[in-house]
């Protein structure tokens, strides 16, 4: 049987919303899905994938998998690269919504920087289906990065920017801090490490993680 073709989840159509963005709206609305039908072959693409590969897995595989017909897939799901992004989308939301309730569990700020820089590496890396893929082929990520127009950098700057400017608002951080750069050097260290192997920092420590980031990190909070 042929296997479906199917773009980078990493990329999205020129001038349209990236996955990430729309996964942050998600969150932010907490948008939910009372289909119970899409939830199952969503459920099911995910451990398909997971299992088989994204590449080597067709519609087919995800219906039987879901114990429903292709044609019930193909109502929820048109085609395959949009089973893909849907599932995805779903994991970076999931990521933002564990990230959210995450948060509120530590103390002072400079925890909660620890805290996002280590858990947004311990999340993507250990998620089966986005970590796979980036320890299949290491260059998607950066290349999707690259050549995006610097979408998804941006959605992921404006979550932390956000996060800061709560800060700011709880008097935490100063309010001379500029958040928007600070957020951006943030994400920049952050996805340079998912993106490129360090041959320096061990990404499976995260107790030396952690300590990166309250000596460099932190310290950015100052003004």
């Amino acid at each position: 049987m042929p296997v479906d073709p199917v773009v980078s989840p990493f990329t999205s159509a020129p001038g349209a919303e990236s996955l990430l963005q729309r996964a942050y709206t998600d969150a932010l609305e907490q948008v939910g899905d009372a289909d119970e039908v899409r939830v199952r072959v969503l459920d099911a693409a995910f451990e398909q994938f997971c299992r088989i590969g994204i590449q080597r897995s067709t519609m087919e595989d995800v219906a039987k998998r879901a114990g429903l017909s292709r044609i019930t897939v193909y109502r929820r799901f048109a085609t395959k690269d949009t089973l893909v992004e849907h599932v995805v989308r779903r994991e970076y939301r999931r990521y933002f919504d564990r990230f959210l309730a995450e948060i509120t569990q530590a103390e002072t700020v400079a925890d909660r920087v620890v805290l996002g820089f280590v858990s947004s590496l311990r999340a993507i890396r250990g998620n089966p289906l986005i970590g796979g893929l980036i320890a299949a082929e290491p260059g998607l990520l950066a290349s999707s990065m690259i050549t995006d127009g610097g979408r998804t950098l941006a959605t992921v700057q404006q979550f932390v920017a956000g996060q800061l400017r709560r800060e700011q608002h709880a008097g935490t951080v100063s309010a001379e801090l500029d958040v928007e750069v600070v957020a951006e050097l943030m994400v920049r260290v952050s996805a340079s490490f998912l993106a490129i192997p360090s041959l320096v920092v061990d990404l499976d420590d995260e107790a030396r993680l952690a300590d990166l980031a309250r000596r460099y990190l932190v310290p950015m909070l100052d003004t």
